[in-house]
């Protein structure tokens, strides 16, 4: 079959979702008043409000698709990947967030300019715009897959609905329609997914029973934590999941990490925001692969008639269809495509923040533009918004197309081949000084040989030589980010062998850059007034409308299991929502 069939309630609770995001998206227009509004939020941002947007851009949709296809068929092994994540943003909480806050910068490539210089910095913002595309665009394609098996519908139109609405509130209302979004997703998606595992829990009953189901299934071998590089093609292995922390410590604790803290207020606000993403990101590498599991150990023969080119993927979508009450079935929906929103919306935030400020600005001095005031710098972001939007949709759309291999080896594919050669040097120049100006373009050379050599899987044999040879380039996930880390670092530090005296201008600028980096921030007077109070009482109204939202689905004919799940949701969503009204009206009275 090509889909379950779900109630028309569950389309209205979409619905009325989709049309709240873009209702966001106008009400936070009203914050931006230029293009550091626009971009970074002005760097006004409170912690729990970045906190909770980097948790939700650190996953998409891809969460609950391929990374659930894997946990249906692999088991427990998928959680390293979110472990890694989590540490990842602990090792930011430790010491890494306040340092990248510190920067004061508004694009990753101004940053890498204060320490490599404008050369790296060119080649990163020409590099950065293709490849975050790739990375949203995919995300897009996951979320297709998701909604397609769910909906019955045409993947193509799922597609093209999803991007549109989130180029609507994107391009209206900038980074603070961006976070302000991510929160109010999160918002409903932690609480909704500890339901959903709760109930496949309840049904399987109980963990211990879980493991005895899984044995009984004859699952033992497929599922356990560390598994035999025989099976899963090397994937799953000590190897396997060291290269996976490996390459999630890279991606949080380098340079390239620094945008997720431009917005936030301060160094000890990055710092909270820091450990609440890693605390958040913890709990849900424990509750996401659940009902995969339950789904291959309770609707295995539903999973594999979902007709998709690897019906795996549907797995979460199945079971929280056939456990979920009437009304919920929706809201799940709802949180699958928030997931992929924040990191769209964030992607696009970010692309064209470079676009406005790192590659505007030099092609104007080129071809002698008039240089633009604010205003229209901002009517120009808005209007890149929507040009690349549309971009990741067509190239979403074409993934969709395609056939073979599933969207996680895709996702981690790119990850290790395209992602790890540009944040190596991004890494250790955190730590390094001395080196030359060239020396992150020397290690991405190394690093970008080896990974052209594993990506596009030379064909030896037809240059002359044996197959053998061929052969052995056909690398496991593993040997190419390990073989592609290892050359980045070996170009990095064979360059620091040529590192410019101590008194050099670029080793000066250096040094400016790690003094920079480690001064504290003086909020008032560098930034002047913060808005926290806006920020409490226009996102906890939302969170109140929302709770309300929920509160109607109570009137839906279910089961008291199916009516207490839904009351759970009300109270939670709507307690924090009320605090967060309640003290915002506090602190305004004071």
């Amino acid at each position: 079959m090509s889909g379950i069939e779900i109630s028309g309630i569950e389309y209205f609770v979409i619905a009325g979702y989709l049309i709240l995001t873009i209702i966001v998206g106008l009400v936070f227009k009203n914050f931006s008043a230029n293009t550091d509004d626009y971009f970074k939020g002005g760097s006004k941002g409170t912690w729990w409000l970045v906190g909770t947007s980097a948790f939700m851009g650190s996953f998409t949709a891809w969460t609950f698709t391929g990374a659930a296809g894997m946990a249906y068929e692999a088991g427990y092994s998928v959680m390293f990947l979110f472990l890694g994540s989590s540490l990842g943003y602990f090792m930011n909480f430790l010491f890494l967030a306040p340092w990248l806050r510190q920067l004061r910068v508004t694009t990753l490539p101004e940053a890498i300019s204060l320490r490599f210089g404008e050369a790296t910095r060119n080649f990163y913002a020409l590099y950065e715009v293709p490849v975050r595309i790739l990375y949203s665009s995919m995300a897009l394609y996951s979320l297709g897959i998701f909604c397609a098996a769910i909906f019955n519908y045409n993947i193509n139109h799922v597609i093209i609905l999803c991007g549109v609405v989130v180029l609507i509130y994107s391009a209206t209302g900038g980074r603070w329609a961006v976070m302000a979004t991510d929160f109010l997703q999160g918002l409903i998606l932690v609480p909704l997914t500890i339901v959903i595992a709760w109930i496949c829990l309840d049904k399987l009953g109980g963990i211990n029973n879980l493991f005895e189901s899984v044995k009984a299934a004859g699952l033992s071998e497929e599922y356990k934590m560390v598994n035999s590089v025989e099976m899963f093609a090397g994937a799953y292995t000590w190897g396997w999941i060291s290269a996976i922390i490996v390459k999630q410590f890279l991606v949080y604790n380098s340079l390239n990490a620094a945008p997720r803290y431009f917005s936030v207020k301060d160094g000890r606000e990055a710092k909270k925001a820091a450990l609440l993403a890693s605390v958040l990101l913890l709990a849900g590498s424990f509750i996401w692969f659940l009902p995969p599991i339950t789904a291959r150990l309770l609707f295995h023969d539903t999973v594999m008639a979902i007709d998709i080119s690897k019906p795996s993927e549907a797995s979460y979508a199945i079971a929280s269809i056939s456990l979920l009450p009437v009304g919920l079935v929706g809201m799940i929906v709802v949180a699958i495509l928030t997931a992929t929103m924040s990191s769209m919306d964030t992607g696009l935030n970010s692309n064209v923040a470079i676009l406005i400020k790192d590659i505007y600005p030099k092609l104007s001095r080129m071809l002698r533009w008039q240089p633009k005031d604010e205003k229209q710098l901002l009517r120009i972001g808005r209007l890149y918004t929507w040009f690349l939007g549309v971009l990741i949709i067509l190239l979403a759309l074409y993934f969709a197309q395609q056939e073979g291999k599933g969207i996680f080896e895709i996702m981690l594919d790119v990850g290790a081949l395209l992602a790890v050669p540009i944040a190596v040097p991004l890494l250790w120049g955190l730590f390094f000084r001395r080196t030359p100006s060239w020396a992150g373009l020397s290690s991405i050379g190394f690093a970008f040989a080896v990974s052209c050599l594993a990506f596009f899987k030379v064909q030896l044999s037809s240059l002359g030589f044996s197959e053998t040879i061929s052969q052995g380039f056909n690398w496991n996930y593993q040997q190419k980010l390990f073989s592609v880390f290892g050359a980045g670092t070996l170009g990095f530090f064979i360059s620091m062998l040529f590192a410019p005296a101590k008194d050099s201008e670029h080793r000066q600028k250096v040094d400016k850059f790690f003094t920079l980096m480690k001064t504290p921030i003086d909020f008032e007077k560098e930034i002047g007034q913060g808005n926290d109070l806006r920020q409490l009482t226009a996102i906890g109204g939302f969170g109140a409308a929302i709770t309300c939202f929920i509160a109607l689905l109570l009137f839906i004919p279910n089961p008291l299991d199916g009516r207490l799940a839904i009351l759970s949701l009300v109270v939670v969503i709507g307690s924090i929502s009320l605090w967060m009204l309640k003290m915002g009206k506090q602190k305004n009275n004071n």
